[in-house]
């Protein structure tokens, strides 16, 4: 059904939850014709893929890019009208601060893996000792670590690659992106076919390297598709390997704009949109569903839940006894701390697009720090010359790091105030410049309380029999990144499958 057309009369699906994926099953209905109908809790739509006004700019205030491992997101940009406006970071590459000072991120790795431990970077990182380790991994038969039926991050990484890879290199990009102790993951969640990827390439190394091989092609194959322009002249657009930090792509002027379009195709096909209404109670009927919310009640032949995991199944265990005990750990409390400031020394982008943060790293706080004027032009164009701004962001699962233990409030706890303190003063560690409140423009604090999908070792499970709890029950859907793995590639493609599969 074209946008701009209405559904025919019949059947009708309600939606409960307006984030990305809530919007997107919305789509979906829609094109299938049926009457749908979106509630949201919040006032705003898209959940995590935000948006805030600081010093004048327009900001994401949640995701900023989405991984290219997968076509998902550019096609759904592209269909929305943004094909045009899918850009890449600027080249330069992602750091990490280890105890000893700060190093450059490998050029290729997945969760920080890295596709060859004598890379320079790796060993800079590593050391020698540490590279001689991490390459036994080629040694090893192909059975170590992948026969378990679940395994965390860590114990993957520790018995094929050691130690000193995972405290250098996995566990800062792992707090980096999933806010979590890699030792507390899924492997199976995070980083999908990684451990069945090893018996078919004989190396934890080589795995890491043929994932990372087609993510880079197929970022290149999505731009030079979606935007209709020649192949990116680099290394990424030839599928060698990119910059770390560089199997990403994101939208000129932000990830939210994929938000607005998104809705405006929704009121286009005549989707009814109730922000501001939060979904409290679910009843089965003869006839389908109700939901009662706010003041009145919501009759459906069809009812998508697109909430968080624990909201999810507190909605749904009355109607559907089957889902208790199914209820996953609530994701960890992230705050981002975003700084505009007049600093010209930042202009060289002393830590290219950012930096990670090894938890073991005294005396900051901070998980990873984004130079977002230095990783995106887009958002330099926008703030001119001298300007520049950070995003630090703050939480970790198991509540923060040990490092910092001891002094003052940890960031769950601090106020705003005490956060955009240990902010200046992160940022200033981080970059070796002083980022004080005199260079301070503006500022401003997003707290994400269980936005990010807590993957627990066995959430696989738990994701399997959740789903076919629901396939038993006629006219009931449940998506979102609890279920389908952290980031926008994840949930877009996920989202997709299940809703073509429960029309079909």
């Amino acid at each position: 059904m074209a946008a701009g057309s209405q559904p025919a009369p019949g059947r009708t699906a309600l939606v409960v939850g307006g984030g990305i994926s809530g919007l997107l099953a919305a789509r979906e209905l829609a094109r299938a014709r049926l009457n749908t109908t979106v509630l949201e809790a919040a006032d705003a739509w898209g959940g995590c893929v935000g948006r805030h006004d600081v010093a004048g700019l327009t900001l994401d205030s949640g995701a900023e890019s989405f991984a290219t491992r997968s076509t998902a997101v550019a096609d759904l940009a592209a269909e929305l009208g943004l094909g045009g406006h899918i850009v890449a970071p600027r080249p330069g590459g992602a750091w990490v601060q280890l105890p000893g000072g700060p190093r450059e991120l490998p050029k290729t790795g997945v969760l920080g893996i890295p596709a060859n431990p004598w890379d320079p970077e790796v060993r800079r990182s590593l050391g020698l000792a540490g590279s001689l380790r991490a390459s036994l991994d080629k040694l090893l038969p192909p059975s170590v670590g992948t026969t378990a039926e679940v395994s965390s991050v860590s114990a993957l990484v520790r018995v094929r690659m050691g130690r000193r890879v995972l405290e250098r290199l996995v566990e800062p990009v792992v707090g980096g992106v999933h806010s979590a102790d890699p030792g507390l993951l899924d492997v199976d969640m995070v980083a999908p076919g990684l451990r069945a990827s090893i018996a078919r390439h004989g190396s934890l190394a080589a795995a890491v390297a043929a994932q990372r091989t087609g993510a880079g092609t197929q970022a290149a194959q999505a731009q030079r598709s979606q935007t209709q322009s020649p192949p990116t002249q680099g290394a990424q657009a030839q599928g060698k390997p990119a910059k770390a930090g560089s199997a990403v792509a994101g939208l000129r002027g932000g990830m939210h704009t994929l938000v607005t379009e998104l809705v405006a195709d929704l009121r286009a096909r005549g989707v009814q949109l109730l922000a501001g209404t939060a979904a409290t109670a679910v009843a089965r009927t003869p006839h389908g569903w109700e939901v009662s919310a706010g003041e009145g009640s919501f009759p459906a032949d069809v009812l998508v839940v697109a909430l968080d995991g624990p909201a999810a199944v507190r909605l749904l265990e009355e109607a559907v006894p089957a889902l208790a005990g199914h209820q996953p750990g609530p994701g960890p409390l992230v705050k981002l701390v975003t700084l505009v400031v007049d600093l010209p020394a930042l202009d060289r982008r002393p830590r290219g697009t950012g930096i990670l943060v090894a938890p073991q790293t005294e005396g900051i706080r901070a998980k990873a720090l984004t130079h977002a004027t230095g990783k995106w032009d887009w958002v330099a164009d926008a703030a001119g010359r001298g300007r520049h701004v950070l995003r630090l962001s703050y939480g970790r699962s198991e509540g923060g790091s040990p490092a910092a233990a001891g002094a003052g409030p940890g960031p769950e706890s601090a106020s705003d105030e005490e956060l955009l303190d240990m902010a200046l003063q992160d940022a200033s560690a981080l970059l070796t410049v002083p980022v004080t409140r005199e260079a301070l423009v503006d500022w401003d604090v997003v707290s994400w309380a269980g936005a990010l999908p807590f993957a627990a070792v066995g959430h696989r499970q738990r994701v399997a029999e959740v789903r076919q709890v629901c396939a038993g029950i006629d006219g009931l859907l449940m998506v979102g990144g609890w279920l389908a793995g952290n980031g926008l590639a994840a949930v877009v493609a996920d989202t997709k499958k299940q809703l073509a599969a429960f029309l079909a």
